[in-house]
């Protein structure tokens, strides 16, 4: 008979929810942002800029938030910052769940429909965050970089996090991207919301606890 102790069946399924949540709230959180685009009454910071790209390189914007993406992450290398699988994914499936979205989605042309997609994308992007960020398995680029830049200058992380969202909401309205009463909302709500769902997802530790939003990234959570 073996003497390799086999792996512990309960870690194995904890393993296997991360994993579904890891991957479920990546594929949400890029339908969210497919709604808040179909909307049209304004973006998410980061995908403000990634929809003023689209339209400068006639890229589809999930292209370009994939593209995007891997550019936050190349400067984590000079930040000293260690991408988890949850990084890597982050760059690739959120992207291609919004350009799935948007394709299967059909056009909101009137704001008794769009007003619903703007309030539903939000609390879809709650959800969503709070899935993935739950599942622990790395900050999404975007994060990475807001915590790297908060330990490398010793400045507070809520001023880097204005200091992120107001250049690249201001770079992508400039290149065409969308702002309006939706980023406003989302602005307001995304917090609370993420913190919540942090909460109700929590994935059990091998002890039996739960590990919710404790960590100076969770806290912080800038999903775009």
């Amino acid at each position: 008979m073996s003497n390799v102790p086999s792996a512990d069946p309960s870690t194995q399924r904890r393993l296997g929810r991360r994993l579904i949540q890891l991957y479920a709230g990546l594929a949400l959180y890029g339908a969210s942002m497919a709604l808040l685009v179909e909307a049209g009454l304004g973006l998410a910071p980061w995908i403000v800029l990634d929809e003023g790209l689209a339209e400068l390189t006639g890229l589809t914007i999930g292209v370009t938030v994939i593209l995007v993406g891997a550019v936050v992450l190349l400067l984590w290398i000079p930040l000293r910052q260690r991408p988890g699988l949850g990084t890597v994914s982050n760059v690739l499936v959120v992207g291609l769940a919004m350009d799935a979205t948007l394709a299967a989605v059909p056009d909101a042309r009137t704001l008794a429909v769009r007003v619903p997609l703007v309030a539903g994308g939000i609390l879809l992007n709650g959800v969503a965050t709070g899935l993935y960020i739950a599942a622990r398995f790395g900050p999404g680029p975007r994060d990475g970089l807001m915590t790297g830049l908060h330990q490398r200058t010793g400045r507070s992380i809520r001023l880097i996090r204005t200091a992120i969202e107001v250049a690249v909401v201001a770079t992508g309205f400039a290149l065409g991207g969308t702002v309006g009463v939706g980023t406003v909302l989302y602005a307001l709500s995304i917090g609370p919301l993420s913190q919540l769902f942090l909460r109700v997802f929590a994935v059990p530790t091998a002890s039996g606890s739960t590990v919710v939003a404790t960590g100076p990234s969770e806290r912080a959570i800038l999903p775009r």
